[in-house]
């Protein structure tokens, strides 16, 4: 409860002098010097003098001294002092006898005794009688008096809580400021997105602002929040350091995640194990994590049990994960048990992976349903693959289709092809957009190769040169998969380079998808170093095409052995031609092998 007549109250009044900025020694010399002053004018009869000196005696925590002074000064009428006399009382456990002294300080006008009056009732439940001397104390400008009214409206959802709430903040009171940004965080999206409300981010940071400028460690930490997602970092983090100065473990944590995106990991574990020594079960797992990435998994699992015992569901999550790294499936099926049952989404996909990986699919597939409804993207898309290999591809694309719609981009990519293995175009070419933004290179070839059919043939120079022009968008989309390693898409790339006469960059291209295994690209680069006059490198590359299967490269080679004179060479990568096809290239390749078999048996 409130004293009144303390110093804020007496600086405006006059009835207290203000301290002159000396030292403590200094200070309590004044404050000794004062109560002498005060208790001389209190035994001449002064009643202003009573009131103070027993509100002094009061702050002091000495009641036995300032009782018969605030009784003497309460008889005289002073509302102050029967406002002290009921802080008093309550403090000695008489919550009655205190409340009847509030209620004659209040109805004289006392609006910290009508403030103290209405907590009165407020905690024996009389929430009518409460409501009616909060508001004559916020009526009156008293700023606890308003926040007192605004947290019992706000209790019984009272649209006028809020109003309250910013007179107190407006009056200076902290908790109010910080409760009423929360009110109008609570307005905001889950990424601090204003919808129809565009003020209410800028005024939810102003009064966290004024909040953690007045010492509100939750303040400073929300404020740290919203100047981090902004970007200014450096600001963020100075908050952070104050909120968690004051004791916020939260704050401690997430200075911490700070500083290791900062790449000052040894710092960062400082923070982390203040805030976990508090009990944060985040920073305790982060903890597991950076001493799991040191390689040392004993400490590790020690952190991620702290982390469980602080009700952090992660932390018996990673400790599945790291059973599962070390090869102890059972105890990692047991972690991922126990956080899936607490409802992780991430824990019960895991665990519906390691049932598919010991061959459950009948365990496995309640555990991704579970992780999917619970919103997991992943657990989404592996229903995805579990249906499609059944056989339900109607099943399997409608989880596919969920997954994608959430960003998934593999989801997204099969999505596409089943667009486009229905005809479906315009909706292929969507989703393969989608997945190839994503960095599929697999996405990015077909939605290549969507692009390219639909292109007008290249025309031709009249004197049958090629014509050099900017590069089409499909073309584009080749170079993005073909940058990422897809082969066929190094191949495309290869020929379209080849098509412009850029000899150099088809030769790369080709060369690339060759050494990566492409037979197709291995059978380019040859036609291409033939065709430049370096046959018996030419031949190399053919080699490499045809042992991996590629009929024309063994016919190419069949040819330069005949024309070498190396028949019965030339009759060996015939026959393989004739093996591997297709039927155009075994039909030619029987016709050469037969004429090589003629004139080695001539």
């Amino acid at each position: 409860m409130d004293v009144m007549g303390d110093k804020a109250t007496l600086f405006e009044t006059g009835r207290f002098v203000q301290p002159s900025g000396r030292d403590g020694v200094g200070e309590a010399a004044d404050d000794a010097a004062e109560e002498v002053r005060q208790r001389l004018a209190a035994e001449a009869g002064d009643v202003e003098a009573m009131s103070v000196l027993g509100a002094l005696l009061l702050r002091r925590g000495d009641l036995d001294g300032a009782e018969p002074h605030l009784r003497a000064a309460t008889a005289a009428g002073d509302r102050a002092a029967a406002n002290n006399l009921g802080v008093l009382l309550h403090q000695r456990g008489y919550a009655d006898d205190a409340a009847g002294w509030w209620r004659i300080a209040a109805v004289a006008g006392s609006a910290a005794a009508a403030h103290a009056l209405g907590r009165h009732h407020r905690e024996r439940g009389d929430e009518p009688a409460a409501e009616y001397w909060l508001r004559q104390s916020a009526e009156q400008g008293h700023a606890l008096g308003a926040y007192a009214l605004a947290d019992l409206l706000e209790h019984r959802q009272d649209a006028g809580a809020e109003q309250w709430m910013r007179i107190a903040a407006e009056r200076g009171h902290r908790e109010a400021a910080y409760r009423l940004a929360r009110a109008l965080d609570r307005r905001l999206g889950p990424e601090g997105d204003v919808g129809d409300d565009q003020g209410a981010g800028a005024e939810a940071e102003q009064w966290y602002r004024q909040a953690a400028a007045r010492g509100h460690r939750r303040a400073a930490l929300h404020l740290g929040a919203i100047l981090e997602r902004r970007g200014a970092l450096k600001e963020a983090g100075r908050w952070y350091l104050t909120s968690a100065k004051d004791g916020e473990a939260r704050a401690a944590c997430a200075l911490g995640f700070l500083l290791r995106d900062a790449g000052d990991t040894e710092s960062a574990a400082v923070w982390w194990l203040r805030a976990a020594q508090d009990g944060d079960g985040n920073a305790a797992n982060a903890l597991g994590a950076l001493h799991a990435e040191r390689g040392e998994p004993q400490t590790a699992e020690r952190w991620y049990r702290a982390a469980m015992d602080a009700g952090d569901d992660n932390g018996a999550y990673n400790l599945g994960l790291l059973c599962a790294e070390q090869g102890r499936t059972a105890q990692a099926e047991q972690w991922y048990r126990r956080a899936a049952y607490a409802g992780h989404r991430e824990a019960a996909n895991a665990l519906a992976i390691l049932l598919l990986q010991g061959g459950d699919t009948s365990g496995a597939e309640p555990w991704f349903s579970k992780a999917a409804e619970a919103g997991s993207v992943d657990a989404a898309f592996n229903l995805g693959i579990l249906f499609a290999g059944r056989g339900e591809e109607d099943v399997a694309l409608r989880w596919y289709e969920r997954a994608a719609a959430a960003g998934h981009t593999e989801a997204a990519l099969q999505v596409g092809i089943a667009r486009l293995r229905d005809g479906d175009e315009a909706g292929a070419e969507r989703h393969l957009r989608c997945a190839a933004g994503g960095g599929s290179a697999e996405a990015a070839y077909r939605l290549a190769t969507v692009l390219d059919a639909r292109r007008p043939p290249v025309p031709a120079h009249s004197l049958g040169e090629p014509v050099h022009e900017e590069k089409s968008e499909c073309e584009e989309w080749y170079e993005r998969a073909a940058s990422q390693g897809h082969r066929r898409a190094q191949v495309r790339v290869g020929m379209l380079a080849a098509a412009r006469g850029d000899v150099v960059e088809a030769a790369r291209w080709y060369r690339e998808a060759a050494e990566a295994g492409s037979r197709n690209g291995a059978f380019n680069l040859g036609l291409l170093l033939a065709r430049e006059g370096s046959e018996p490198e030419a031949a190399v590359w053919w080699a490499r095409a045809a042992d991996a299967g590629h009929g024309r490269a063994a016919l190419r080679l069949a040819l330069v052995y005949a024309r070498r004179g190396e028949l019965a060479e030339g009759q060996r990568w015939a026959d393989r031609a004739v093996a591997l096809g297709p039927a155009e290239v075994s039909e030619r390749a029987a016709r050469l092998r037969d004429a090589l078999r003629e004139e080695l048996s001539a």
